[in-house]
Parts: structure tokens; C-alpha cells; sequence
């Protein structure tokens, strides 16, 4: 950003797209312009949605800023009415902000779409932060663990933040659950749900911001709910010497709102056709040995890549899966069907479609997306609360039936042709309709 600061106490205050003023703190202004962070400037939040969404440029970058403005203000509204003392209360809200401003910084360039291409986990080096298999794949989780704990960026918190601030392990621990610092006890009570809730939950900020800034920038409405309502009607829940977030009764149908905004959002940006065959051409092209792309282990060559690197080895490839998304020539969308996983007929079938379009030897991709309402109900993760009129507590899930409603993920599944089989392939899909029809099915 390009300005310097006196004093830590200082503040900086931008101008975001979405929210309007943001204040940032000296030291936060420190840790923005490393490396690791500013990297995010140049990894698109949507990946290749900008190729149906004009408008869908934004970066992970302006993201993460977002999403700790909005973070901040959940904890506040949160732990308006919590007696802490003050050091603790400010060491709480330190460690939301930081935890959601770097939530994305392990996001490989292209965002999930090159998470394919990353080497094994035990490769990071993440030392007491390795959970799970070493032998599997690393993800963008692994990689924000290892630049949050373990790189030049937690140098710099730690040199930042030494004295009075949170550490390392608190702020890993509000991104991953697999992470235990204990650093949130306070006469015997565990903030560290709650906590964690602000930055990943069903009511989290990191989905309030991205569902507002990709609606935004894509030029729909479906990415739009009350935001100021739903955080105003947040409040504590304390149950087993934990606390939790709660919502109040009163904002629940806000809330559903903000829920279908995300389903809403998968349907019509994130699974839209076009972005869904130009990642399917990308990750064939990775698995080719001719690929000229992989993903570091090494943290700090890690962080010198992005989206530019992407593309200067598809541009420099000859490789035609690169050459099909450099030169924008995608394979031809045939067939789409839109249904819900159920035992119920639906229309023709798929499969021996795309089988009959093998057997005529016209190339073809297929592909299946999915879009779920929820990934907390169910998953064994820490539980939201309903706060009635009457001071009820109620478990969400219970309180309102949207997750029953919604229970079966929508199922989107298309079949792509190359423009040059398009005439001859409608003409086996004419076929298969026409039988369909002629069967009354």
C-alpha cells in the first residue's frame, strides 16, 4: 500500500469496493506488504470464472482484507457484553484479524484450480503442525499452516507481535481445527469456538465477504443478503464451559438467506459451465508429462509463484490443452442436466450418452459438480445456536429445516464436445432425446 506508519497504534484507513472504509493497524500494514501476502495481488479469487464473468478479476488479496474487516466487526458485536480483561480482549481480536487476513495465503496460483499439482504434505516440513497422512497430498490448508508457523511471514509476526500479541500457534489454531494452543482459557471458559467460528464456520467471514464481493464483481444478485442484520444478531452461547456463536431468533430468515446466497452462488458463478471446462483442460494438461508447471515444496519458492507463472507456461507451451485455453478455443458444451442425487429417473441417460460418443469416436469430456448447501452440518464440526425470543438455546440445524430441504446436494452434469464434432455429436444427442420422448420418460 505504499504508506508508512509512526507507531504501531497508527491506523491506515482504504477504500474497499464492497465495505467502504477499512481501517488497518501499522503492524497489520507490516505484515500485508510481505511477499507472502502481496502474492495474493495476482491469484484471482474465481479463477477462470472471469471468462463468463467479465467483471470476476478480483484477487484473493482484496478478499483476505475483506474478510478481516468483517471478521472484526462479528467479534466486536460478540464480545461486546464479555467482561475479559483488556490485554486478553485485544489479544482475541488481534489474532481473529490476523488469522482471517492470511485465512487464503496458502492458495495456489489459479486458486483451487492447480491444488491438483501439490506435492506430498510430509514435503513442507510442517513439524508439529502435520496431521494426517504424510503420504498425502498436500493442500492450501497445509501451505498456510507452513507460512503462517514456519517461513519469512512468521518471522515477521513474531518480530511484530512479540511482547503482547498473539503467537503462531493461536493464530494457526482459529484456521485449523487440528491445531490446540490453549491460548483462549479465561477462569476455566474456552473461547476458542467462538473464535474460531468468526473465521470458519456456517456463519463464518470469510463466506460473508467472498459471497458479497463475487456477486459484486459478477454482476449478479444472488451473492446478496443482510449482512448488517445477521452480524448485529450475533451473540455468545455458553454451554459446557465453551462459548459459542449464536444467532437471535430474529435475524434466523437473514440467515437462511445468507445459506441459499452460497448454494445460490455454486449453481450460477462457481459451477457455471465455462470456468468448469476450462479448469477440466487445465488439470489434463497438468497430468501430461509435458507439462511445464509443478507446485514447490519449498515455502519461500512457494511464494514467488502465482497466476502469472500459470500462464507464462501455458503461453510457452505447445502442448494442446494449453494451446485450447491460451487461444480461449474450449470444448463445446453438449449436454447439461441440472438434478439432485435421489433414487428418481432422470431423463436420458447420461452415461450411454457419452458412451455413444466414444464409440463414434468424437472426443468428449465429461464432468459432474456438485452443490451442497452445507460442509459443517453433519461433519462433526463445532455447533451454531439458536437464541429464542424466550432465551431458548436451540442447535441450528434443529431450529430451522432449510438443511432438510436442501439435504441432497444439487448435482450438475455436463458433457463437452470439440467444436469441430458439435454438428455431428447434436445429432446423437437428437437421437437420444427423440428416444426418450418416444418412451415418455
Amino acid at each position: 500500500m505504499g504508506q508508512k506508519l509512526k507507531s504501531k497504534n497508527d491506523l491506515i484507513t482504504i477504500r474497499d469496493s464492497v465495505h467502504g472504509s477499512i481501517s488497518i493497524t501499522a503492524q497489520e500494514l507490516e505484515l500485508i506488504e510481505q511477499p507472502a501476502f502481496q502474492r495474493l495481488r495476482n491469484i484471482k479469487q474465481l479463477g477462470f470464472a472471469d471468462l463468463a464473468f467479465p467483471g470476476a478479476t478480483h484477487s484473493r488479496y482484496s478478499h483476505s482484507i475483506g474478510a478481516m474487516h468483517l471478521a472484526t466487526r462479528v467479534f466486536d458485536t460478540l464480545f461486546a457484553n464479555i467482561d475479559l480483561p483488556t490485554e486478553m480482549h485485544m489479544r482475541f481480536r488481534q489474532t481473529v484479524r490476523l488469522a482471517m487476513l492470511f485465512h487464503d495465503i496458502g492458495h495456489s496460483p489459479l486458486s483451487h484450480t492447480t491444488e491438483m499439482m501439490m506435492p506430498l504434505v510430509k514435503t513442507l516440513d510442517l513439524k508439529n503442525y502435520q496431521f494426517g497422512n504424510p503420504s498425502r497430498q498436500a493442500t492450501h490448508e497445509d501451505y498456510t499452516l507452513k507460512l503462517i508457523t514456519d517461513s519469512s511471514l512468521s518471522h515477521k509476526i513474531i518480530q511484530l507481535f512479540a511482547d503482547d500479541g498473539p503467537t503462531l500457534s493461536h493464530i494457526a489454531e482459529l484456521i485449523n481445527d487440528n491445531v490446540k494452543s490453549n491460548g483462549f482459557l479465561h477462569q476455566g471458559i474456552n473461547y476458542a469456538p467462538a473464535l474460531r467460528q468468526i473465521v470458519t464456520s456456517e456463519c463464518d467471514a470469510d463466506r460473508m465477504d467472498y459471497l458479497q464481493r463475487d456477486s459484486f464483481y459478477c454482476g449478479v444478485s444472488y451473492g446478496k443478503f443482510d449482512a448488517d442484520w445477521l452480524i448485529d444478531n450475533i451473540v455468545p452461547v455458553e454451554k459446557n464451559n465453551s462459548v459459542y456463536l449464536g444467532i437471535k431468533s430474529r435475524a434466523i430468515f437473514s440467515f437462511e438467506d445468507f445459506l441459499l446466497s452460497r448454494y445460490h452462488m455454486f449453481a450460477s458463478v462457481y459451477l457455471h459451465h465455462t470456468p468448469v471446462i476450462f479448469e477440466k483442460l487445465l488439470q489434463i494438461y497438468m497430468r501430461e508429462d509435458s507439462a511445464d508447471f509443478s507446485l514447490p515444496s519449498d515455502i519461500e519458492q512457494y511464494i514467488a509463484q502465482d497466476d502469472l507463472d500459470v500462464w507464462q507456461a501455458l503461453r510457452q507451451s505447445q502442448n494442446p490443452w494449453a494451446r485450447r485455453i491460451v487461444d480461449r478455443k474450449p470444448y463445446y458444451l453438449l449436454y447439461e442436466c441440472h438434478l439432485e442425487i435421489s433414487p428418481e429417473k432422470k431423463g436420458i441417460d447420461q452415461e450411454a450418452l457419452y458412451q455413444c460418443l466414444l464409440d463414434d469416436k468424437i472426443a468428449c469430456i465429461q464432468t459432474q459438480s456438485n452443490s451442497i448447501l452445507s460442509k459443517y452440518v453433519g461433519h462433526g464440526t463445532i455447533p451454531l445456536y439458536v437464541v429464542t425470543k424466550t432465551n431458548q438455546i436451540i442447535s441450528l440445524e434443529d431450529y430451522t429445516t432449510l438443511y432438510t430441504r436442501y439435504k441432497n446436494p444439487a448435482v450438475f452434469y455436463r458433457i463437452y464436445v470439440t467444436p469441430e464434432e458439435k454438428e455431428r455429436a447434436s445429432k446423437i444427442l437428437a437421437a437420444f432425446i427423440d428416444e426418450r420422448n418416444a418412451n415418455g420418460t
